[in-house]
């Protein structure tokens, strides 16, 4: 059980309750779309972010990152990490069917690949804290040198590298941005470029 300082803002109870295995926080449910009009959650979340920071942790799909997106809106950017889950394709063994995309979404995510996204997206793992990080550097101009940004061909190559990494495909030019800011140095975005390269030859 990892002991977390920020608050783990999920989609939904199942949500909940598989990351509640994994990490000792406060975790909050949207109710799916429920917050779009929920003030008093809106507030509360806004009150949190400001004493302990927030990470969003919804599903890879389409409605995930429409809830995704709100959070964005209603809350400080500087209080709020993102954590993204990678498109696996399936079905939650509760249910009947896989979701509209056909993809797991939180709940069906295994522990590790759970603690993989809240360390990419930069968790504060109290145990850790004192460790010092490397990452980061990565601006919009490296996107666009490295042919990320830009080119025509630009949404396939950030399609390509996405995949590689395991990243959400709905994931915009400036969240990919975020994310490999918290993953990479802009070396090793550089080699991971170059590597891609090579793979189409």
């Amino acid at each position: 059980m990892y002991q977390i300082k920020e608050v783990i803002v999920v989609e939904g109870r199942y949500d909940k309750n598989a990351l509640s295995q994994l990490v000792d926080t406060v975790i909050l449910e949207t109710n799916g779309f429920g917050i779009f009009k929920d003030k008093e959650k809106a507030a509360l979340l806004r009150r949190l972010a400001a004493q302990r920071g927030i990470i969003v942790l919804t599903d890879s799909d389409g409605a995930g990152f429409v809830i995704r997106n709100h959070l964005k809106g209603i809350l400080p950017p500087q209080q709020v990490k993102h954590a993204y889950i990678p498109d696996i394709a399936g079905k939650e063994r509760r249910k009947r069917q896989p979701g509209k995309e056909g993809k797991l979404g939180v709940e069906g995510m295994r522990p590790a690949v759970l603690e993989e996204a809240l360390r990419r997206a930069g968790a504060t793992f109290l145990e850790e804290a004192s460790r010092p990080s490397s990452r980061g550097g990565i601006t919009k101009a490296d996107l666009f040198a490295l042919g990320l940004t830009g080119p025509p061909d630009s949404a396939a190559r950030r399609q390509q590298l996405q995949q590689k990494l395991e990243l959400p495909a709905h994931l915009t030019p400036n969240g990919l941005l975020e994310v490999l800011n918290l993953l990479y140095t802009r070396a090793e975005l550089e080699e991971l470029e170059r590597n891609l390269g090579d793979e189409k030859k």
